[in-house]
């Protein structure tokens, strides 16, 4: 088994991302391993920046939209003891991001939740399934419940 040094956790809001984060702590635990979340913003109109899809959580942008996404990924964060610094905000198309986010960083061990797609949804894909299969590091997609 790998000695993961670095575990990134995507998050989406959603009412599973604490099944999601407490399992991800588990391993970060057994493996000493610092964690770290990512929020990928997709639904947020940007404005011109001059730190690409990045978005530092200490600099005041001026843009309230983002402040209030700033704060909401802090204190999800502030729950799990997880620091700012190990806390991503970033602007784009999630699976993309979360993919360069672990390739830029390091990342040992990619956490992300999945739910059984069938049919159509999996011919189009999702996200973790997008992960899955592009990462360069080893993915770990927890299977949601069916909503």
């Amino acid at each position: 088994m790998p000695e993961y040094q670095h575990i990134l956790v995507a998050i989406d809001y959603g009412k599973h991302n604490d099944t999601i984060v407490t399992k991800a702590q588990a391993l970060a635990q057994t493996y000493a391993a610092r964690l770290s979340i990512v929020h990928v913003l997709d639904d947020i109109p940007m404005p011109d920046t001059s730190y690409g899809n990045a978005i530092s959580l200490l600099d005041d942008s001026g843009y309230e939209l983002l402040e209030a996404e700033k704060t909401k990924l802090k204190q999800f964060a502030q729950r799990f003891s997880i620091p700012d610094e190990q806390c991503w905000l970033v602007w784009g198309v999630p699976k993309e991001e979360i993919i360069n986010l672990a390739d830029q960083e390091h990342i040992d061990l990619l956490v992300v939740g999945s739910h059984g797609r069938h049919g159509l949804a999996l011919l189009l894909g999702s996200t973790a399934n997008s992960v899955v299969h592009h990462a360069q590091c080893d993915v770990l997609a927890i299977r949601l419940p069916e909503e």
